[in-house]
């Protein structure tokens, strides 16, 4: 029986996701990351980030792994080719999620000829460290299971054995046979009733094929509806939306860049919901513009970057003692919570005016969009993080994506009283940043001390606070294609001196954006060009990471990052326009 499951390239892993809570599977069949009851509490499968921690289904002997989504979901199929034929493991969390309890459905199928398959569960409260405190089998052959806060329940192997490395068993099936597992995980006591497999399935099934729409109408149908139930697993019945399943996972080995994305950053919302929009699909939107709207009308112009999914304040950043993904560290928490950022008011107002287009946009997130332009009217000279979250200054993107939010909400409302403002107060902060931000070649620069150029800055021009004609527009995206630009994938700026694939790796959502900016000028073969790049910068589950390292071909970042699928549906839809 096996008993290691090391951690493996993110280019393998899928994502299980319900919308309460997230699990990395990789191509051995091990879940080896999964927090509970939420997506920012302490996770119960850690061997991902090098605490204890992981529930395997893995054949013996030889094989060879591969896997695939079923359309338009998140139900994954592990499959491997061994030496007697093809065995499969249908995998879910059961959908949609219920906030307090998590149930983790794995249907072991033998598809062609007879399957052997090994079975760990091996759970470890607070990110691995805490042991088994007690495991029993009641009378009806279903094991229960304490740690740490965590209360687990699994059905299906009542002939596992406990053991140094939790449960263990050995499943074999006949050609053509099929057999569930259900695992149950809460902080509190259980529900006396026991899920069914078959139920949940079916439930599972029909609550995907709802939630994702067909979006036939875009150039990329299977990647955008991929990428839609992406977002929607990402997104809990709050509207709440992680910006990624996982933490610590870095961005370049030793470098130091690890960080926590389980909580909702306004920016990633923001463009999501914009994605959801241009995409014709409704329910992200909703849930976007009412996290957000409910998070401005709460903390006005003190709005946060980052909250957590229940609205509340990101917890201090602190460091786990485990040694973490190799090449990284692990900590949670995440030093945002201390941080402006200017840009998440111009967003944010995107984001309403593509409600408000939509018909979508009530009394309660009106209010908002008021306060959001108050707060641009009032903190628009003050140094902010910016979007890439670095030290305070006058960053150009952070102004210039105000004035898109501006112009869009008073285009989108015309015959609003907030109309008149929004005009006037976008072309004060257009005026003002202008004079400080134009770099002597005509591009925009990425602040008033700083003449380098910025892939970030493709953007608002794209979001409308310029026109595509504009000379300015033009000779940032002529500046950022000759400076950062390699083989149609894009990095964010240059950091010093080094070439830039040593300093990170390419940035997919800006690859993206360059995408959409060509198809703004109307360059619809170069917009093709730079579309297909970055689509086929993904994992082999299609998942997409923040970054990808160019020379070793792999992802880099947290996993799956939410504002890379934004971009991609946003762009898919608007190839397809």
């Amino acid at each position: 029986m096996r008993t290691a499951f090391p951690p493996h390239a993110l280019h393998d892993y899928a994502l299980l996701a319900d919308g309460e809570r997230g699990a990395l599977i990789g191509p051995d069949g091990a879940i080896s990351w999964l927090c509970a009851p939420s997506w920012h509490d302490e996770a119960v499968l850690a061997a991902l980030v090098g605490g204890r921690g992981v529930y395997a289904v893995t054949p013996e002997g030889r094989h060879v792994f591969g896997g695939y989504y079923e359309e338009g979901t998140l139900i994954w199929r592990s499959r491997w080719v061994t030496d007697d034929g093809i065995v499969e493991c249908r995998e879910a969390l059961a959908f949609p999620g219920d906030p307090d309890r998590l149930v983790l459905l794995r249907q072991v199928r033998a598809v062609e000829g007879p399957a052997r398959v090994g079975v760990v569960l091996d759970p470890h409260g607070a990110y691995g460290t805490e042991a088994i405190a007690s495991v029993r089998r009641d009378d009806d052959e279903v094991w229960e299971l304490r740690t740490g806060t965590h209360r687990l329940r699994w059905q299906g192997a009542a002939h596992a054995v406990p053991g140094e490395q939790g449960l263990s068993a050995e499943i074999t099936l006949k050609p053509g046979e099929r057999h569930d597992l259900v695992l149950e995980c809460a902080a509190a006591p259980l529900p006396h009733d026991l899920p069914r497999a078959d139920e949940a399935w079916a439930a599972t099934e029909t609550a995907w094929h709802g939630a994702v729409p067909a979006l036939d109408h875009t150039v990329a149908v299977t990647d955008a509806r991929r990428a839609y139930a992406v977002l929607r697993g990402l997104t809990t019945r709050g509207g709440g939306m992680v910006a990624a399943a996982t933490t610590s996972l870095p961005e370049r080995a030793e470098e130091g860049r690890n960080y926590d994305y389980r909580y909702v950053w306004i920016r990633d919302q923001s463009l999501a919901g914009q994605a959801a929009a241009a995409a014709g699909a409704d329910d992200l939107l909703d849930a976007a513009v009412g996290f957000v709207a409910a998070r401005l009308n709460t903390d006005g112009p003190r709005l946060a970057p980052a909250y957590t999914v229940h609205g509340s304040p990101v917890p201090d950043q602190r460091d786990l003692e485990l040694p973490g993904y190799p090449g990284g560290f692990d900590r949670v928490g995440n030093q945002v919570r201390a941080q402006f950022q200017l840009d998440c008011f111009g967003e944010a107002l995107l984001l309403f005016a593509a409600a408000e287009r939509r018909g979508r946009l009530d009394a309660d997130h009106a209010r908002a969009a008021t306060v959001a332009v108050q707060a641009i009217a009032e903190r628009r000279r003050e140094p902010d993080a910016g979007i890439w979250e670095l030290g305070n200054r006058l960053w150009t993107h952070s102004r210039l994506i105000c004035v898109a939010g501006l112009r869009a909400m008073a285009d989108a409302a015309p015959g609003h009283p907030l109309a008149e403002t929004c005009v006037r107060l976008a072309d004060t902060v257009l005026d003002a940043t202008a004079r400080t931000c134009v770099h002597p070649d005509g591009h925009w620069q990425r602040a008033p001390d700083d003449p380098s150029v910025d892939a970030a800055l493709l953007l608002p021009a794209v979001r409308g606070a310029l026109p595509a004609a504009d000379v300015r527009t033009r000779a940032t995206l002529d500046a950022c294609r000759r400076d950062l630009a390699q083989d149609h994938l894009i990095y964010r700026f240059r950091h010093d001196d080094r070439p830039l694939e040593e300093a990170e790796g390419a940035f997919l959502l800006c690859g993206f954006a360059t995408a959409l900016a060509e198809h703004q000028q109307g360059r619809t073969v170069e917009a093709y060009r730079w579309f297909e790049r970055n689509r086929g910068a993904c994992g082999a589950s299609g998942l997409y990471a923040e970054e990808f390292d160019i020379a070793q071909r792999r992802l880099r970042g947290n996993l799956p990052q939410a504002f890379v699928h934004a971009l991609i549906l946003e762009t898919s839809a608007r190839l397809g326009e």
